[in-house]
C-alpha cells in the first residue's frame, strides 16, 4: 500500500507505537475505531508494519563486503561485553570508520543492510545490537522495543560509546569516525558527538533527539542533521539545537525533506520516501568521504 493511501491519524497511531507510547494491540484496536472511506484503517495499520524480506539492498553474501559478528568489551555498559555486526569492504584497507545505531528496538534486518551499504561504498561499518547483553535482537520488533526499554539507558549509551571506540581503533580503520543513525539511533549519533571530543569526527543523526544543549559546547565533530517534514516530536527540539550548535562555531549543515515522515529512509515500511532517502544518502556519503578521509 502506498504510504499516499494511509490515513494522517493511522500515521499517528503508528508513531505513538513505534516510540512505545502504546503497544501493538492498542495500536490495532485504536485504528479499527477510525473511520475511513473506501479503505480499512486496520489494513492501513497492516501496511505500516516493518517488510524486512524486502528491505535488503545488499545482501550479506555480496563479494563486494564481508561481514561477521564480533565481540568485544564494554566497560561501563549493561553487561561489560558488547556484540555488533562488522561489515568490511573490499581492499586492505585501512578504512575511514562508520558506527550506524538503530532504533529502539535492536539490531532488526534494515540496519543490518544499511551497515553493508556502507561498506560498499567503502566503510569500515560496525552496527552494535544495543539488546546483545540481554539475548539480541530477538527476531521482531515488537519483542525488541520491550526488551530495550528495560535496560539501563545511560548504560545502553555507554554501550554505543564503547562500540564506537571499538571500530575506530579496528585494524582496518584509518582511525577517522562517523556516527550515524535513525531516531533512538539518531538521538544517539547526537549524544556520541557530545561525548566523544575529538574521537568523532562527523555526526549524521536522522530523525533523532537533538543534544543536550549545556554539552553542545563538548562537539568537535561535524555535523549533518536530517529532519523528515512531518515530524513534530524531533522538529520541535530543531530550533534550540541550531542555535547552540551556531553559538559554539560548530560546522553543521540541516535538512529537511519536504513531504516526508518520521522514519523517511526506513524501506521496510510505507513512511519510505525512495527520493528523499537516496538524496539523504548520498550527501551523508559526501558527508563522511569529506570528513574522514
Amino acid at each position: 500500500m502506498d504510504q499516499n493511501q494511509i490515513d494522517d491519524r493511522v500515521f499517528e497511531l503508528y508513531d505513538e507505537y513505534c516510540h512505545g507510547k502504546i503497544d501493538r494491540r492498542q495500536f490495532f484496536e485504536r485504528a479499527a475505531q477510525l473511520t475511513v472511506a473506501g479503505i480499512s484503517a486496520v489494513a492501513m495499520a497492516e501496511a505500516l508494519l516493518p517488510n524486512y524480506a524486502e528491505a535488503q539492498e545488499v545482501l550479506f553474501t555480496d563479494d563486494r563486503i564481508q561481514a561477521n559478528w564480533v565481540d568485544y568489551p564494554s566497560p561501563g555498559g549493561s553487561s561489560g561485553e558488547m556484540r555488533g555486526y562488522l561489515v568490511r569492504p573490499e581492499g586492505e584497507g585501512p578504512h575511514p570508520a562508520v558506527i550506524v545505531m538503530h532504533e529502539n528496538r535492536g539490531l532488526n534486518p534494515y540496519i543490518k543492510d544499511v551497515a553493508r551499504r556502507f561498506a560498499v561504498a567503502g566503510f569500515l561499518a560496525l552496527a552494535p545490537d544495543g539488546l546483545a547483553p540481554i539475548g539480541g535482537y530477538p527476531g521482531n520488533d515488537d519483542e525488541g522495543r520491550t526488551m530495550q526499554r528495560t535496560l539501563d539507558q545511560a548504560k545502553l549509551r555507554q554501550d554505543m560509546v564503547n562500540s564506537a571506540r571499538f571500530v575506530r581503533s579496528h585494524e582496518l580503520s584509518n582511525g577517522k569516525l562517523g556516527a550515524t543513525g535513525f531516531c533512538w539511533g539518531g538521538g544517539t549519533a547526537n549524544f556520541l558527538a557530545t561525548e566523544m571530543g575529538e574521537e568523532l569526527d562527523a555526526a549524521a543523526p536522522f530523525y533523532g533527539s537533538a543534544a543536550v544543549t549545556e554539552k553542545v559546547p563538548a562537539i568537535t565533530a561535524a555535523i549533518q542533521v536530517h529532519y523528515a517534514e512531518e515530524d513534530p516530536r524531533v522538529n520541535a527540539m530543531r530550533a534550540e539545537y541550531e542555535a547552540a550548535l551556531q553559538e559554539n562555531g560548530v560546522r553543521y549543515e540541516m535538512h529537511t525533506y519536504p513531504g516526508t515522515r518520521h522514519g523517511f529512509h526506513n524501506y521496510s515500511t510505507p513512511r519510505y520516501n525512495p527520493e528523499a532517502a537516496q538524496l539523504a544518502w548520498e550527501r551523508m556519503v559526501a558527508f563522511f568521504k569529506e570528513h574522514l578521509s
